[in-house]
């Protein structure tokens, strides 16, 4: 695992630990006890090695956690650099879906799949907070500077720079939506 600040899961670390450079002793410190980074770490090297058998082993070890704290995201899925779950437990992402830069995922939350109407898997863009226990449902867009509050269902698209509330959805524009929400952008 080479250690360079073009990394994506050194990016992740970033915004995981709050440190603003990589501390070896940190690492593994952090590496032991934070299964949130443990398991980007093993994402991230999932998706970038050629290595077949450091695959497979990255892969028992995200089935493990997945098994232990629920967290569902195959390595299929595409999420940009920064990506943070806070109090991961129960999170579900459909390897479908397309999350951007600095998201934020709040424990209980899903980004899944949906027939319908909007049929197909959702795109988030940057910048993005979803709340505890909140929904994230079809082929939606949801745009940068948005902040989904804590159990809303969404299934339209949002626009750039708004606050999504209830269910069913409640859009509304503001500025700087997830200033006090995303930290440490990358």
């Amino acid at each position: 695992m080479g250690i360079s600040e073009k990394s994506v899961w050194y990016k992740d670390y970033i915004r995981t630990t709050d440190d603003d450079k990589f501390i070896l002793k940190h690492f593994i410190k952090d590496f032991l006890f934070q299964h949130r980074l443990r398991y980007m770490v093993y994402f991230r090297k999932a998706q970038t090695t050629k290595s077949r058998l450091v695959k497979a082993f990255c892969e028992y070890k995200l089935f493990r956690l997945c098994r232990k704290y629920g967290i569902e995201i195959k390595t299929q899925t595409k999420i940009g650099e920064g990506f943070v779950m806070c109090h991961p437990y129960n999170i579900t992402v459909t390897p479908f879906a397309e999350i951007g830069r600095n998201v934020n995922i709040m424990k209980g939350a899903t980004i899944g799949l949906s027939g319908g109407k909007r049929k197909g898997a959702p795109k988030i863009g940057d910048c993005v907070y979803i709340g505890i226990n909140s929904t994230v449902l079809g082929g939606i867009t949801i745009g940068n500077d948005v902040l989904i509050a804590p159990n809303t269902f969404v299934n339209c698209d949002v626009p750039d720079h708004s606050i999504v509330v209830g269910n069913p959805c409640n859009i509304i524009p503001r500025e700087n939506a997830t200033a006090e929400y995303i930290y440490y952008r990358v």
